[in-house]
């Protein structure tokens, strides 16, 4: 969201920002030496219920301020509650700094409130008049509010409900890096906003201040959804995807495609699958067998590269994915349904042409399996399938306080505090911090040849943090950043966006990744322009 600031008799107004700071990470999990090892996350919240937490949740951290200097910012998580239509977040902003500038904005990721376990992302809903969201509000449809700096002000925001009944969500926003286990209480109707008396105090005409400003918090109107809303549009899901050596799988909500690399499977210009395959299309079979229950409509797909003649690839492609049905059949029986269809160069992964062609038209050669999966249907269990198409899903993690960066590395004037892994639900939460090592403002420069591998898909190495990536060790499957499907064929990052660092400041951005096995207790990253940063923990 972009925000505006303008001048007043009161020195300065600034947009109700959608987004919360943090500088507080997370509870180090890890042992003091010579202390006993702490349970694991998933022994200590399976006892934990939405009832045993309570809040408010702190944080600090800095802001980024487009036009002004950048600010510290605390922020406090009341409540959060659902009706079973919405949710109601409930919690304050107190600006810790003076701002300066005219005319100020800020940038950066939007508040979400995500379900750990399901994948499911949700965002303010906002008013379809006037495009502001529902909740507070200085002059109802505009987003311009006075600073009060060093005074809290309570913000309410409203949310779709989400489609299972989670008892801990997950809050992203602004610098507020990843907020876990943030517990919702289930109401009948939403708890009444304290008189609001803002106005008491500021004139909404004039932005004159009329009195002095109250030393504890000053409360803002608001306007709640009516009941009803169509609020489709303010549900996401997240999309991963994990590559591996013969195969990737990619899921968005319901939806999962594993893709079997071609080149391992077929010779060159040839549709009979090789003695490989057969190995290939088992471990599939297993994988599909444990994702899947029975009677499950399977779609195998069959891709080729851009080079050649659209026809003889369309036929090639046909001829690949009817092969391959036929061996699956062979493995799976009669419990599934299995189509076949041939879409020839039509659906690139990887774009072709650049340094890495030969790469990328490897890639593009694949045969895959599209389904559906219940949204309540997450974990998988088993073994012998595919490494890639295991899904591993935890119960959500419990909020946290502070955490010690794991290692700190540097890439010209630019600093990078690497804290370890959190494992919240299906995903692996990555805080890093960025620190600029100069005397004066600096660009961050991400970029580089370590951003991406040769041939990977363009859609998971784009934006500032998409080169990130992480490493499982022992197997070499790749976990890339999740993107967020904001809607039919548009994507995003789940990766925080860097802007210009001031000096010796901090600031915290957060890369989301799908989660490995409970086993895995260290990952090594891939932190684009940073290079290799092996043996990064999870906790």
């Amino acid at each position: 969201m972009t925000n505006r600031r303008a001048l007043g008799v009161t020195g300065a107004v600034i947009a109700l920002s959608l987004t919360l700071s943090s500088c507080g990470l997370v509870r180090d999990l890890t042992s003091s030496e010579g202390e006993e090892e702490p349970a694991a996350p998933e022994e200590t919240t399976a006892q934990v219920t939405a009832e045993d937490v309570e809040l408010p949740f702190v944080r600090q951290g800095r802001m980024f301020v487009e036009g002004g200097n950048d600010v510290a910012v605390e922020t406090t998580v009341k409540a959060l509650e659902n009706d079973g239509e919405y949710l109601m977040l409930d919690f304050s902003r107190e600006i810790l700094e003076f701002i300066n500038g005219d005319d100020v904005s800020y940038a950066g990721a939007p508040l979400r409130l995500v379900d750990p376990v399901s994948g499911e992302v949700l965002l303010p809903i906002t008013d379809e008049g006037h495009g502001e969201p529902y909740g507070s509000y200085f002059i109802e449809g505009s987003d311009l509010v006075p600073i009060h700096e060093q005074l809290p002000a309570p913000i309410r925001r409203y949310f779709p409900a989400p489609s299972e009944n989670a008892e801990f969500l997950t809050l992203t926003g602004l610098t507020a890096g990843h907020v876990p286990g943030v517990p919702v209480t289930y109401v009948d109707e939403f708890t009444p906003l304290p008189e609001p008396d803002v106005h008491d105090y500021v004139d909404p005409e004039t932005w004159v201040i009329e009195q002095d400003l109250p030393e504890d918090e000053i409360v803002y109107p608001e306007t709640p959804p009516e009941p009803g809303l169509d609020t489709t549009g303010f549900v996401q899901s997240m999309e991963s995807f994990v590559d591996g050596a013969t195969a990737s799988t990619t899921r968005a909500g319901d939806e999962e495609v594993i893709a079997l690399h071609a080149d391992g499977m077929f010779e060159f210009d040839e549709s009979d699958p090789t003695d490989a395959a057969v190995d290939t299309i088992r471990e599939a079979a297993q994988s599909l067998r444990e994702n899947l229950g029975e009677d499950v409509a399977i779609t195998v797909v069959g891709h080729t590269d851009g080079k050649g003649a659209d026809g003889y690839n369309q036929t090639l492609s046909e001829e690949r994915a009817e092969a391959v049905r036929a061996l699956l059949e062979e493995e799976l029986g009669a419990d599934f349904t299995l189509t076949t269809e041939g879409r020839g160069a039509e659906e690139l992964l990887a774009e072709e042409g650049g340094d890495d062609d030969e790469e990328a038209r490897a890639r593009n050669r694949r045969v895959e399996f599209s389904y559906e999966v219940p949204m309540a249907d997450n974990g998988t269990e088993g073994g012998g399938g595919l490494d890639t198409a295991t899904r591993h899903v935890g119960p959500p993690a419990p909020y946290f306080e502070e955490l010690d960066p794991f290692t700190t590395v540097a890439h010209e004037d630019l600093d990078l505090n690497v804290y370890p892994m959190v494992r919240d639900g299906a995903y692996l939460f990555q805080m890093v911090g960025f620190q600029n090592s100069t005397l004066t403002d600096l660009e961050a420069d991400l970029e580089g040849d370590e951003a991406s591998l040769p041939g990977s898909p363009q859609q998971y190495t784009e934006g500032t943090m998409g080169g990130f990536r992480l490493e499982e060790p022992g197997t070499g499957v790749i976990r890339y950043v999740i993107r967020i499907r904001a809607g039919e064929g548009e994507y995003e990052d789940f990766a925080d966006e860097i802007l210009t660092l001031s000096p010796g400041e901090e600031y915290l951005a957060l890369a989301v990744f799908p989660a490995p096995g409970p086993e895995v207790g260290e990952m090594t990253l891939y932190a684009g322009a940073f290079g290799e940063i092996p043996g990064v923990p999870v906790q």
